[in-house]
C-alpha cells in the first residue's frame, strides 16, 4: 500500500477559510516583520521583501492551516517547485536536484 492511498481528500470548504486566513495575515505587521529578512526561508537567497510569497510549510491539501507556525517567506521559485510537498519531501527533492547538478 502507498502513502498516496492513505490520503483523504480535504474539505474544499476548510481550504477556503485557511485561504482566507493567510490572506489576513498577510496585511498583518507580522507578515511584514517575517519577511523583512529579506531571503528565501527554503534556499536562503537574497530576495526582495515585495518578492516573497507566503509558504505553508505543511499545505493545506495535506492537511496543514495558516497559523503563524506554518507560514514562512519564499521566494517565487521555491513555491511553485514545493507544490504540495512536506517539508522531508522537500528536503529529498532538494538532495536530488543537488546530485544532478554536480
Amino acid at each position: 500500500m502507498q502513502f498516496e492511498d492513505w490520503q483523504t481528500a480535504p474539505d474544499p470548504k476548510v481550504i477556503r477559510k485557511e485561504k482566507q486566513k493567510a490572506r489576513e495575515l498577510r496585511k498583518s505587521q507580522w507578515w511584514k516583520n517575517r519577511r523583512a529578512c529579506n531571503s528565501c526561508y527554503y534556499c536562503e537567497s537574497p530576495t526582495p521583501a515585495k518578492k516573497l510569497t507566503m509558504d505553508h510549510v505543511v499545505p493545506l491539501a495535506r492537511g496543514g492551516r495558516s497559523i503563524k507556525s506554518n507560514l514562512v517567506p519564499c521566494c517565487k521559485s521555491c513555491n511553485n517547485q514545493k507544490k504540495n510537498l512536506l517539508p522531508i519531501e522537500w528536503k529529498e527533492y532538494l538532495a536530488i536536484i543537488g546530485k544532478k547538478k554536480e
